[in-house]
């Protein structure tokens, strides 16, 4: 089934690719022995507390499958849902604006703020405007936008980059964030401590004087109701509320798939959400806004950048159920050790290895379908369900067929795979080849080995080869039935 929005697709823009590979970027962060301590601290404490709040539900797995459908039906028909979305908002007051990829929607939001006067906005924690890097764009426009978000905060002051859907700055532990507060806040106590509730009285008497200055706020959202026109936003702090309310532009960036048609499918995710974001029952603060209130002046920007060709693609399009809860991060052993950064995208871990590169296109991210063991450990906890290791194989396809059409003459790693196909298609070949692997005992005794096999041994253990292969054993202790083999040839 072919969906189509009947939009003209633009190429997906900023903060979902660098120029570094997942393997190169990755060296960094296996090398950062506090960062991987930082990791796993956080990362256990988080899968434990989910594991304990989704144990007390009885019907949890029926809430993942209704959850995967509602957002499977809504995506099959999101051209009328996004109509009717657009008209209820505009009913109630606001005014929606189109965006093909971030450098309009980054256009839309600096001309809505410079219409204001204002140059000092706020903003509620979104992967959307991550993702269209709107904080960059506002600065060349001269305008400064302060996150308020404790842990975009953080990476803010910081001159950093996120590391986590959810927690940002995961990768940083108290003592470094201490630090970060005493070079970067205005009026901070020189003798701040790293204790958690001294840190976040500092942020919360840093926020407070720009929350009660600023005119313009700017957030994301986590669902939009169709039938009403509502807005979702889900956080921890009371931070969201304050930039909802306080100031008179609202901002809202929103990508096209977060819509649920119904407040009674809304229902569903605000179960599925918290408990698989931060192990919690219910979220601390859930704020919807329909429409303008009195005095405010309401827009929001629906973000296309990559979504509609991801739609487009039968086998990717279920990528865009994803709700951001971060759960997959939470429990791949990859993230877990090489960390966020090395994903090179605001999207990290098992459902950044596959959406970075379904909104970009596979020839700009080609190492991020490789960026997992497949273990399938990220699919058992994803609230929708979605199959991230059999999307991740369909993208390590597309990656290959794309090198193919590339190079005229075969990489080494085609060469590699076209001799394993010749080898494992005759019995003759393939025994010898196993008889050959005893050779590597020899090879685990040398220093290095020589290219190409150097650049699978970088980062890997060669393993101990044995004496003598498993058709050889069976053949010598005499058993009548020999074990499976390949076919002779042809």
């Amino acid at each position: 089934m072919t969906t189509f929005l009947g939009m003209p697709t633009a190429s997906p823009t900023v903060h979902l690719r660098t120029g570094e590979s997942f393997p190169d970027a990755a060296r960094t962060g296996l090398a950062d022995s506090q960062q991987r301590h930082n990791l796993r601290v956080a990362t256990t404490t988080i899968r434990e507390k989910r594991a304990g709040v989704v144990a007390e539900l009885d019907d949890w797995e029926q809430l993942r499958a209704a959850g995967a459908a509602i957002k499977d039906a809504t995506l099959a028909e999101l051209p009328d849902h996004l109509e009717r979305f657009e008209a209820a908002v505009t009913e109630r007051g606001g005014t929606v604006h189109w965006a093909r990829d971030g450098d309009e929607a980054n256009a839309i939001v600096t001309r809505l703020i410079q219409a204001t006067g204002e140059t000092d906005v706020v903003k509620v924690k979104s992967m959307a405007t991550e993702e269209i890097g709107l904080n960059e764009a506002l600065a060349t426009a001269g305008i400064t936008a302060t996150e308020t978000d404790l842990a975009e905060l953080i990476v803010q002051l910081g001159d950093d980059r996120p590391s986590h859907i959810l927690v940002p700055a995961i990768h940083r532990n108290r003592s470094e964030i201490r630090d970060i507060f005493r070079d970067h806040m205005d009026d901070v106590d020189p003798g701040l401590t790293n204790d958690p509730e001294a840190l976040a009285g500092a942020a919360r008497l840093y926020l407070r004087r720009r929350f009660l200055s600023a005119k313009v706020a700017i957030s994301g959202a986590n669902f939009g109701v169709a039938e009403t026109g509502t807005l979702c936003v889900l956080e921890s702090e009371g931070n969201g509320r304050m930039c909802l309310t306080l100031p008179r532009t609202l901002i809202t960036v929103m990508g096209i798939e977060k819509l649920v048609p119904t407040w009674r499918d809304l229902e569903v995710f605000l179960q599925l959400l918290p408990r698989s974001s931060t192990g919690e029952r219910m979220n601390p603060y859930t704020s919807m806004w329909t429409g303008a209130t009195e005095g405010q002046d309401f827009h929001v920007v629906l973000l296309d950048n990559g979504r509609t060709a991801t739609l487009a693609d039968p086998h990717g399009r279920s990528a865009l159920r994803c709700i951001r809860c971060s759960a997959c991060l939470n429990v791949c052993p990859v993230y877990e050790r090489a960390g966020g950064h090395a994903y090179g995208s605001v999207y990290p871990g098992p459902i950044g290895a596959v959406l970075s590169p379904q909104l970009t296109g596979v020839k700009d991210n080609p190492s991020l379908p490789f960026a997992s063991s497949l273990c399938g450990a990220c699919y058992d906890v994803c609230p929708v369900a979605i199959d991230i290791p059999t999307m991740l194989v369909h993208l390590r396809a597309e990656v290959v067929a794309a090198k193919r059409e590339e190079h005229r003459v075969p990489t080494a790693e085609a060469a590699s795979m076209t001799a394993a196909a010749w080898t494992m298609t005759s019995r003759r070949r393939w025994t010898a080849a196993l008889r050959s692997l005893s050779l590597g005992r020899v090879a685990r005794r040398m220093p290095a080995l020589p290219p190409p096999l150097s650049s699978w041994a970088r980062s890997r253990d060669l393993p101990q080869m044995p004496r003598e292969t498993l058709r050889d054993w069976w053949v010598r202790e005499g058993s009548d039935v020999p074990p499976a083999a390949p076919e002779e040839d042809a």
